[in-house]
């Protein structure tokens, strides 16, 4: 089973958009995928609501013992199971990163024991309990950056944050950063794209996402994007699988 985080210390970025359409993808082509809300603002929980299993994030703060009881039949295939996010996830941040960590990472193998091929993880935009457990239990994280000053400022920080959480948490790896958002007619956006590209070479994923109304439409709906029936989904649609085969590729699923 892999882990992947998705993650960025500044709000609004596509961040949640991201990770639901890579839950999507990922069940179409048979995995069987655990999406774990930890962000209190619960949009994921919102889009995903089909999929609700009856666990709450906050039980993954907990022991681990009973877990698998959530989640059905687990049959082969594709499937996707929401451990949706709860108020009581504001409370997390009362307890340490160390005990906050030991239990999530054993809830993380509970449900690799339940026999989930991957699991997603949304998670707050700031650097709270929630984000550091997730970083300490994780394979893989990945950052959707907007193309505005702030969302940059917002993406130096968690490099600097990834790099810290390595050191105790040394198979993690850093996916890179996705340009989300990106409006091609905005010259702004050109400029920055170019300083990200001169500054993280390396980290910039070449597969990025335009500024598609279509996309808000389909978390609204509650399907992905390439279930909208507009002509203007169809571009938002290639890129997103574009991301999904970048990043399916990289965590080594298939």
């Amino acid at each position: 089973m892999k882990t992947m985080v998705t993650a960025n210390q500044k709000g609004g970025v596509g961040k949640t958009a991201t990770l639901v359409h890579l839950a999507f993808d990922f069940v179409e082509r048979g995995l069987r995928v655990a999406v774990v809300d930890l962000d209190t603002q619960g949009n994921a929980s919102y889009t995903l609501q089909a999929f609700a299993c009856g666990c709450t994030a906050s039980r993954m703060f907990n022991g681990a013992e009973g877990l698998a009881d959530h989640f059905g039949d687990m049959d082969d295939g594709g499937l996707m199971r929401l451990i949706e996010s709860d108020p009581q996830m504001a409370d997390m941040e009362k307890r340490s990163i160390s005990e906050a960590g030991a239990a999530f990472r054993a809830n993380i193998e509970a449900l690799e024991a339940a026999g989930f091929d991957v699991v997603l993880i949304d998670t707050a935009p700031s650097l709270g309990v929630g984000l550091a457990a997730a970083l300490l239990s994780a394979d893989y994280v990945l950052s959707p950056i907007e193309l505005e000053a702030y969302s940059i400022q917002g993406i130096k920080k968690m490099v600097t944050t990834i790099a810290n959480v390595r050191k105790a948490n040394p198979k993690l790896k850093f996916l890179g950063m996705v340009p989300s958002k990106v409006d091609a007619r905005n010259p702004r956006h050109g400029r920055h794209l170019a300083d990200l590209e001169q500054a993280y070479p390396q980290l910039l994923i070449p597969a990025g996402v335009g500024l598609r109304s279509s996309i808000a439409d389909a978390l609204a709906s509650g399907v992905p994007v390439w279930k909208i029936r507009k002509t203007a989904a169809r571009k938002a649609a290639k890129e997103v699988r574009a991301l999904a085969d970048h990043v399916i590729t990289k965590m080594e699923i298939v």
